[in-house]
């Protein structure tokens, strides 16, 4: 058996096997397939430690498949950026460390397997979306090693919820009385630590031809690469850069220059002073652990500064006992990002219709029939050629840049339902635009917003509408008196695409 972790919490911890570990392996496996970083990963501290305790050397494996869904050069650049940075800093901690890109379909079949049969044990990383956890539940099948997932997703381990949450107030409640202990852990911070193992005198010999790892000149300048790959050509690179270091540039920026306007002008697209982070987040380049160090430190914040857990009412803020844009800026990055978190670890069934509440099925359902104002086909709306302005940019916004302002985001999705000829096909063409151009598709944190529109986390409002029936309604009429819009659509208009 693996045994009890000193550097990682076992509530983070989750053996997706029963085989042995095999002591007479060459090394662990850290399989980085989520968090990839190499800071502030719970992951890396757990491959790290077992490496320590059966004295063999780490192999950190970083992959990139070309077949999963809506997989694109504009996918791939960003995560091959982060990957070349992986490959520096891992070469100047003297850390054995594989970056490969499969350069066809089915290229990459038995590789892992053929990598955890030379394993000692084997980590990954415990993402609750996407095709991932099918992934690694299919390979911890099939290999005779012990294999575990680690939790670095976020401040609060998955685990220890007891249920799926249907609300934010019931999960920030929940948080407010339940948290406490898990703000003083964290990740050991970065790989110095692994300075002790063994090295590696070389790599398996197998990794060689067609499992020959991505050599820093490629990925420093990828583009012929991506051009070699089954991939969608036609959705292109974006000017945002992938990795730690930039994402790391992106907060010290949001720190310094946006988070004091964060609480009262983030939903202004012309203010711009929303973090940008959600990409970072996404593909992990970046960790909530030190994101929550970094402003705690900002705040010159302790944990005596909390309010008392027997008081907590859930409310958004004064429980944090920071500035109130400190706090604002906590409660999406915990309350709901963990909170979409929360549903797919708990409920597989989170990316399908049936996943709704009840009530939002019901009334969508009693609305089905009624009279669109108008039902464009999802090619119209791909184009940004629908009669809404402020729609238009924001779907312009969202396929140019890979991004959209998350306010805008919301009235996006209402009027894709509005436009539809069924809530089913609506949130179809949600799912395919949000996942195929968005930098930070896929993701729970995604999910959330695309089922949002259609109820979840919401309740049942009045009046009762056409179409939307009971399901909260926003129109492009009010989110222009009440947003400051005039330059965000002057640069997302359609006549400047």
């Amino acid at each position: 058996m693996v045994g009890a972790s000193n550097l990682v919490p076992g509530a983070r911890i989750r053996r997706l096997n029963n085989a042995p570990v095999r002591h007479d392996g060459e090394y662990v496996l850290y399989w980085m397939t989520a968090y990839r970083r190499l800071q502030d990963n719970y992951s890396l501290d757990r491959a790290i430690e077992l490496a320590a305790e059966l004295g063999r050397p780490l192999l950190i494996f970083e992959a990139l498949r070309c077949d999963y869904p809506w997989a694109s050069r504009r996918l791939h650049q960003f995560v091959i950026e982060g990957m070349r940075e992986n490959q520096s800093q891992a070469a100047a901690a003297g850390l054995n460390y594989v970056a490969w890109v499969e350069p066809g379909t089915g290229a990459g079949r038995g590789l892992i397997e053929k990598l955890c049969e030379r394993a000692a044990a084997v980590i990954s990383d415990d993402f609750p979306a996407f095709f991932l956890p099918r992934m690694l539940r299919a390979v911890a099948r099939r290999i005779d090693v012990a294999m575990e997932v680690v939790d670095s997703n976020g401040l609060f381990p998955n685990s220890q919820a007891d249920r799926v949450f249907t609300t934010a107030h019931s999960f920030r409640r929940f948080l407010q009385k339940n948290l406490l202990p898990y703000l003083q852990e964290a990740p050991a911070g970065g790989p110095a630590v692994a300075s002790q193992l063994p090295r590696l005198a070389s790599l398996p010999d197998f990794l060689r031809g067609k499992w020959a790892p991505l050599s820093v000149e490629v990925a420093t300048s990828p583009g012929e690469l991506l051009s070699s790959l089954p991939i969608d050509q036609t959705v292109r690179e974006v000017s945002l850069p992938g990795g730690s270091a930039a994402a790391a540039v992106r907060w010290r920026g949001f720190l310094a220059n946006g988070l004091d306007d964060y609480g009262t002008d983030r939903n202004h697209p012309d203010s711009e002073c929303a973090s940008g982070l959600s990409p970072y987040l996404h593909f992990g380049h970046i960790s909530v652990h030190g994101l929550f160090r970094d402003l705690a430190a900002r705040e010159n914040w302790s944990t005596d500064s909390l309010g008392d857990p027997k008081q907590t009412r859930g409310g958004r803020s004064g429980w944090w006992g920071m500035t109130e844009p400190a706090e604002s800026f906590l409660d999406e990055l915990i309350t709901w990002r963990e909170l979409g978190f929360n549903m797919c670890f708990r409920d597989r069934k989170y990316d399908r219709w049936e996943s709704l509440p009840e009530w939002a099925r019901n009334t969508l359902a009693d609305h089905a029939a009624d009279p669109r104002p108008v039902v464009y086909d999802r090619d119209t709306m791909l184009r940004s050629e629908t009669h809404d302005e402020i729609w238009n940019a924001a779907q312009n916004e969202l396929v140019s840049s890979g991004r959209m302002h998350n306010y805008l985001r919301m009235l996006w999705g209402k009027k894709v339902l509005e436009w539809s000829a069924t809530p089913q096909e609506a949130l179809l063409t949600l799912i395919e635009f949000n996942n195929r151009f968005a930098l930070d598709g896929r993701d729970p944190n995604s999910w959330s917003g695309i089922f949002w529109v259609f109820g979840r986390y919401d309740r049942a409002w009045g009046p009762e509408r056409k179409i939307f029936g009971k399901i909260r309604y926003m129109t492009s009429d009010s989110t222009r008196r009440k947003l400051k819009l005039t330059e965000y659509l002057k640069k997302w208009s359609i006549a400047d695409r």
